[in-house]
């Protein structure tokens, strides 16, 4: 008897995340290893943070809150939003399925960009829906092309603002003009994973108050990049009390473990780690920038803690190139790799192998 399996399921790829530090030691005989393929905070964490987590894991045969009461409190009162229209997740990956799995079937259409968190694509097949792939401009999205793209069929907007892998970002002139085009039938879920890092003044800081016009549309934040707490997966999405409500049913039991809730709250209260994660960042990016001038190559304007850089040769091989010097990065496509911006001593190290391997 053969094992059958979801029609729907076939043609996906399992995730393939950055090479993990210890791998690549074993694999190079190297002892020390420098990551800059993920994103994460070269800071660490909030130091309020880890003592919560320390204190939480004196009893760790207790369930988590299933609620994650004092989580969405704690967020509700920093945001000026009732607790009944916020949902935390076991980081951005989880909501997103999630978001799928309460809104896309079978047939609908749902609107993306190429190159941007490939989770989108993968939800949207994963629940038989219809990937309408609407090409970058300039690394871009192009929102007019995505309401061209919108039709009777659509169902779901996925929206990435700041991009990853890209580090692009549209104004808040242009997000506005394209709500005020898309039905209200049609989810659009905007995604700011990396709105902490933004430099411009033409960026949305206060995407709280689209939801006071535009009921249908769902924003994403996580405590995985600025705050620091990758390794605890905890994420959220902020809407309508709706559609958080019926988000809620499609949610697993405990799906936000106990030290991710203490560790998000604790960072909560440590907007100077936020601060100096800022400015670290900051000047990082323009010392990269200033070093990708003076080699030639060519890089998308950033405004998250990465960049997308063109190193003229295949992206793949700079890529085991840098590790054997113990040095990880991210290949994205071509010739264009993404790398996170560290702390000074780590952009340095990464623009030294970077001349080598070049």
């Amino acid at each position: 008897m053969t094992i059958k399996f979801r029609e729907e399921i076939k043609d996906l790829e399992a995730y393939k995340p950055g090479k993990p530090i210890e791998d690549v030691k074993r694999e190079y005989g190297l002892d020390e290893v420098i990551k800059l393929a993920s994103n994460e905070n070269p800071l660490g964490s909030s130091p309020k943070a880890v003592e919560a987590v320390k204190k939480a894991a004196e009893n760790l045969a207790i369930y988590p809150d299933g609620n994650a009461t004092l989580l969405k409190e704690s967020l509700a009162e920093k945001l000026g939003v009732k607790v009944t229209q916020i949902l935390p997740s076991s980081g951005s990956d989880e909501m997103v399925d999630i978001i799928a799995k309460t809104f896309i079937n079978k047939y609908d259409e749902v609107i993306m960009a190429d190159i941007t968190f490939p989770r989108y694509i993968t939800t949207t097949k994963m629940m038989g829906g219809k990937p309408i792939v609407v090409p970058l401009k300039n690394w871009t999205y192009d929102l007019d092309g995505m309401r061209e793209a919108i039709t009777e069929k659509t169902r779901l907007i996925w929206l990435c603002n700041p991009n990853n892998p890209t580090g692009t970002m549209f104004t808040e002139e242009k997000l506005i003009e394209f709500l005020e085009n898309v039905p209200e039938n049609v989810i659009v879920v905007y995604d700011e994973a990396y709105r902490e890092y933004v430099t411009r003044d033409d960026y949305l800081n206060d995407s709280i108050k689209l939801l006071d016009k535009y009921s249908n549309v769902i924003i994403l934040r996580t405590f995985s990049k600025a705050y620091g707490l990758a390794a605890l997966r905890v994420g959220f999405a902020i809407s309508s009390e709706e559609i958080i409500h019926n988000m809620n049913k499609i949610r697993g039991p405990f799906n936000v473990n106990k030290m991710a809730q203490v560790a998000a709250v604790a960072a909560l209260e440590d907007q100077d780690f936020i601060k100096k994660s800022y400015e670290v960042n900051k000047k990082g990016k323009e010392y990269l920038y200033q070093e990708f001038d003076k080699l030639g190559l060519e890089y998308a304007p950033s405004e998250t803690n990465h960049i997308f850089v063109n190193v003229k040769k295949d992206a793949n091989k700079i890529f085991v190139e840098l590790q054997k010097r113990g040095m990880i990065i991210r290949p994205i496509m071509g010739t264009w790799i993404r790398v996170t911006i560290g702390i000074e001593a780590q952009n340095k190290l990464f623009i030294k192998l970077l001349k080598e391997v070049l």
